[in-house]
């Protein structure tokens, strides 16, 4: 039988080694995207991690904070409500999503740019060793369609984890019988093609993959509209997704196979099924 993820609200330290190692079914391929809000995986994810569910994909979500410094609180009194209110929208968004493995960290909100590099990155690496994604998709340092700045951070950090987590001289000390090296075969930046009227500006990266989501936008929509607590975003949301046209855009960022880029419509695409090129 299928073994799930357990879903964990982890500390803002790095995940202590040995404790309870997570098994996955790796006679399958696997998707991970690193996010930093709770929402960040429904409106920017969302249809793509709900396609790659239907195709038999696992999929797993790493947030970096539980956005207790949002704009839009709900029924929150203070940044720790907020944070145990989000937390548990994005666990109940990730259930529409079918995502195999939520897990939300507990870095501050608006304010990864202060954090230890190493010390998030370190995290990360253990993520991507244990869950070994084929492929890691997240944002590049633009911040997305938003332009913010938690969202170019995660992208950077997730960008040198994906990188660093299958050399062997990279934090040796995760290393055990049951946690090795890991080289993801991909990694791509969500993107689209068109900016929000009226926000900073920013330069996103092109284009090189569009996922067709056309079947899954209501799944989409659904898991957004769990982040209740954020419901002066959905218009806002809604008008995006129309604007997308039923497309997820990413831009391949790094790839286990040299070569120019090409058009793709499946992030899959070249992607070998034994999930870890050998370091």
């Amino acid at each position: 039988m299928r073994r799930l993820c357990r879903k964990l609200h982890i500390a803002r330290n790095p995940p202590l080694l040995g404790g309870p190692l997570l098994r996955y079914n790796l006679g399958m391929f696997r998707l991970m995207c690193v996010t930093a809000h709770p929402d960040d995986e429904a409106g920017n994810f969302g249809g793509t991690l709900l396609k790659y569910h239907s195709a038999g994909v696992e999929t797993a979500v790493i947030c970096l904070t539980p956005g207790q410094a949002g704009s839009h609180r709900g029924t929150a009194k203070n940044d720790q409500e907020l944070a145990e209110l989000r937390k548990r929208e994005f666990f109940s968004a990730c259930q529409i999503l079918k995502v195999t493995c939520p897990v939300v960290y507990d870095y501050p909100d608006g304010q990864l740019y202060l954090q230890n590099l190493n010390r998030v990155v370190y995290a990360l690496t253990l993520e991507i060793r244990r869950f070994r994604p084929h492929v890691l998709a997240t944002f590049g340092a633009d911040g997305g369609l938003t332009g913010h700045p938690d969202h170019g951070m995660a992208g950077i950090f997730a960008s040198l984890a994906f990188q660093w987590a299958g050399r062997t001289n990279r934090y040796a000390d995760q290393f055990s019988a049951e946690i090795k090296p890991h080289r993801a075969q991909k990694l791509y930046f969500g993107t689209a093609n068109f900016v929000i009227p009226g926000r900073q500006p920013i330069m996103l990266p092109p284009p090189t993959a569009a996922i067709d989501v056309r079947d899954h936008l209501e799944g989409k929509l659904a898991a957004f509209r769990a982040h209740g607590s954020q419901a002066p975003l959905f218009p806002l949301l809604e008008e995006s997704v129309k604007r997308g046209g039923g497309q997820e855009l990413f831009h391949l960022a790094a790839s286990s196979k040299a070569g120019p880029i090409r058009q793709e419509t499946d992030l899959f695409e070249g992607v070998e099924d034994s999930g870890s090129i050998e370091p």
